[in-house]
Order: structure tokens, then sequence, then C-alpha cells
């Protein structure tokens, strides 16, 4: 199976994306981030522990590669090499001299072999040395790696021996958390920040290249984004519900069924979600993380939490908010169910719209249909579960003095999130977790 490395933050996010996708894979849990050289050693780390011959395929999560089939063609081309101990990476023919990629400058390829030996590594140039590493003859570095886990350690060791502990040191102590595995957080701590390019491959003799020409791009920004949608003959890149007049060069997204309208703009990037509304243009792109560390100073939630807010069971997505009510959609995956729990300050209402859903309040367990609802009260036991082969979907209203999600007592659950007696574990809508000793404390009335 693959191995997925995110922040612990994003976890329920990628293992329904797996999930969604018939890919059973190990998720490992980094408790902060340390660049590609730490996650790229405890990956390695991990498999040598499940097959000591292990071969990996280290792919970035936010490029594209379109032709998909060309870009397996190119894996097969590599792993001879990879198994006989090169550390090979994929160098993208350049289609124009960009100045936001590394370049690699490759020897000749022996004779019958596809991949070549690295001569040099090179930095991010200015355009018109860009111009003339495309002219000579220079690969874009792609950042994407095959190579056996064996000789990445090696390498590590020789190299960056502090990352090499370290990641060895946070997959020992690793503890496993539903479908997770979270990388020992003390551990993972003392692995110097840094990318696998300098910890390793520009020191490495056993640096290779493929020379590769499928389209590729690494989408770090908006505007590389809009350069590698299609467009429209304004140059305009346009997604969901969008009408646009005299307006050229842009990107505009809407989701949600929200009608978005631009009139007289050119070279800007419109994104409206159900939380909010980005317009920048796009020679300011780069600033949007600036952006996103104002709203946090403001504490303003929508830069931290999504409106759709995953759990192990499902998802749940706030439709309304006021000051003594919520209105949620929830989904709960086929065979999953909620956790046995309590509230001290809030009732719930739960209308079926597709399915049925096991129900629990109280002593009283039954089964509410599609179109039916259950009055659930203040400080009742309740739990929620599908029984069926289908999403179960149900609207929720919650009333009460305090509705945070905070506002919880779990007496029994199958993802061992908290049993009573032990540790209350309770997750926020911004996945932030905290660890209490004995049983939940109550939120302040």
């Amino acid at each position: 199976p693959p191995i997925i490395i995110t922040n612990a933050e994003f976890r329920f996010v990628v293992a329904e994306q797996a999930r969604s996708r018939g890919v059973k894979a190990a998720i490992l849990l980094e408790p902060q981030r340390r660049d590609s050289a730490a996650a790229v050693a405890a990956a390695a780390e991990f498999a040598v522990r499940k097959n000591a011959d292990a071969v990996l395929l280290v792919v970035a999560a936010d490029h594209l590669i379109p032709d998909i089939e060309a870009f397996i063609a190119a894996c097969r081309a590599a792993l001879p090499a990879a198994m006989a101990g090169s550390i090979v990476t994929f160098g993208v023919k350049p289609t124009y001299p960009a100045a936001n990629y590394g370049y690699i400058r490759a020897k000749p390829a022996a004779e019958g072999s596809a991949v070549c030996r690295v001569e040099a590594f090179v930095e991010k140039p200015d355009a018109v040395t860009a111009a003339r590493y495309v002219d000579d003859g220079y690969l874009w570095n792609s950042g994407n790696f095959m190579f056996r886990a064996e000789v990445m350690l090696e390498e590590l060791s020789r190299f960056a021996p502090a990352i090499r502990n370290a990641a060895g040191d946070a997959v020992e102590s690793m503890a496993f958390d539903l479908d997770f595995h979270r990388l020992g957080e003390a551990a993972f701590a003392q692995a110097p920040k840094t990318s696998i390019d300098y910890a390793v491959m520009e020191r490495t003799a056993r640096a290779a290249v493929l020379p590769v020409s499928f389209r590729w791009s690494d989408i770090g920004s908006w505007n590389a984004l809009w350069d590698m949608q299609p467009r429209d003959a304004a140059g305009n890149s346009i997604e969901g519900p969008v009408e646009v007049l005299g307006t050229h060069n842009s990107l505009i997204r809407s989701e949600e069924s929200i009608l978005t309208t631009v009139v007289g703009l050119d070279d800007i990037v419109v994104v409206a979600t159900a939380d909010a509304v980005l317009v920048v243009a796009k020679r300011e792109a780069e600033r949007v993380r600036d952006l996103v560390e104002l709203l946090k100073v403001k504490n303003r939630s929508e830069a931290l939490e999504h409106r759709r807010v995953y759990r192990p069971w499902g998802y749940y997505q706030t439709a309304d908010l006021g000051t003594r009510h919520q209105v949620k959609r929830i989904c709960v995956n086929p065979g999953a169910r909620l956790s046995l729990q309590k509230h001290f300050h809030r009732s719930e209402h739960w209308v079926v719209v597709r399915d049925a859903a096991e129900v629990t309040v109280n002593e009283e367990v039954r089964l509410v249909h599609e179109n039916e609802s259950v009055y659930v009260p203040i400080g009742a036991i309740r739990r929620l579960a599908n029984p069926g082969q289908i999403p179960l979907e149900l609207i929720e209203v919650k009333v009460g003095s305090y509705l945070s999600e905070d506002d919880i007592l779990r007496l029994e659950d199958v993802y061992h999130r908290h049993t009573e007696g032990g540790f209350d574990q309770v997750e926020s809508e911004t996945h932030a977790v905290s660890l209490r000793g004995g049983r939940a404390d109550r939120p302040p009335k």
C-alpha cells in the first residue's frame, strides 16, 4: 500500500480522499513540519521495517502530471537503476525558460540506458540564466524520486545523520491512532528542517536523472494553477457558475452554486466558496499566505477550518450558525458509527434525508428512515450509526446555550478517541487535540 505523510491537521481529509478512491494507505502523521528530508527519511524507515528490499517512489502532493500513462512508463524506466542503487530523480525537459524551478545538468546516458548521472543541481535562476539553461539542455528538477529505501537511509547516515537518527527514533516511538501512524513527537522535533535536495541529492554520488517530456507543473500558487488549466479565448480559466464581461487572463472559480460575476478586470484571481471570497491580482497572488497570517492574528476561524470537517466516520458541514442554534449536514460512511456520547448544553434534532439511521437515545435503539426525524434532549445519551451500504445523510439542528464541539462526553468509541475513566480527547473543528486526564471537563455555562 502507498505511504502518505501529512500533518496531523489534515489526517481526516487525507483519509477520506483515500477511502473514496478505494486506496488502503499507511498514513504517517508529522507532529510538526520539518521539510522534505525528514518526511522522506521517516517513509524510508517505515518501509524497511515492512520490507528490507522496498523501493520507494516519492511524489509531492501538489504536482500535476496530466498524462498518467507517460508517468507510469517513466517509473518503469527508472526502476532498474533504482534497484541497482541509484537515487533517480525525474528531470522534465523544459518547454519554456522557467525562473521558478530548479534545474539539473545531466551527463550523457550510458549506452542502452535511459537514465543519466547527475552532473549538478542548480538553484532557481533569473530569467536570462533560465533561457541559457534551456538552450544548453538542462532539465527541470521535478523533486520526485525513486530509490531503494535502504540506499536512501545509507546516504542520510552519510550526509545528514541527525535527520536519519531523528526519523528512526520517530518511527520507533510511533503510536497507532485509528488508521493513522503518529510519528514520535519528541524524536521528530530533533530532525533539522531542510529539504531532501540539500540534505542528500546535491551531495550524493548516487544521484541519477531520467529525462522525461511529459507535461508537469508544481501547483504551488494560483498562477501555476491558471497556467495549467484550460482557458477560453480571452485567457480565462473558469470553473463553476461564473459569468464574465470584458475580463481577460484571469482564474475564476466558484463553488457550491455561488453565482460569481466579474466585469472589466484583467489578470486577477477570484475564488468564491461558502465561507470566504478571495479577490487578488495575479501578480500579488504570493501574498495570500500573508493574508492568512493576518486572519489568524484577528482570530478569524476561516483561516483554520473549513465548513466541511472530516471525521473517522464521515464528515459534517455547517449550513447555518446563530447564537443559540447551528444547522449541520452530516454524512456517515457505510458501516460507520459515531461515539456513544452526551452533551450538557444543547439538544439536537436529526432529520434523515438519505438511507436509514440507527439511533440510540438513552436505552432505546431504533431505525429512523428517510424523511423521519428524532429529538435528542439535553443530557441524553445518544449515538448515530449507519448500518446500510450507502452513505447516510441527515440534517442536524442543535439548540442550546453552548454549541461548541468540546461540549461532549464520550462514553464509548470504536475509534478509541475517549472511553470513560481514561483520557478525554476532544477534537475541535480545527482538528486541534487536547488531552486531559480523567473524565471530560464540562465547558463553561
